[in-house]
């Protein structure tokens, strides 16, 4: 959902959680995958197939 342009308060707000627990998920897992900015997020995102890029053409 962050890879996707959602923001923190978006996806706690989608998935019922607290701001606090959406932020902790968030730095837990960039630490675990040494990404240090949303643009890697949304590389890794994608190299991995979890988000996909519409066609533009």
């Amino acid at each position: 959902m962050l890879a996707e342009g959602n923001s923190v308060k978006e996806i706690a707000c989608d998935l019922n959680l607290s701001v606090k627990t959406v932020e902790a998920h968030k730095f837990n897992l960039m630490r675990k995958l040494d990404i240090h900015n949303k643009a890697q997020l949304v590389q890794y995102a994608i190299q991995k197939k979890i988000i996909k890029i519409p066609n533009l053409a």
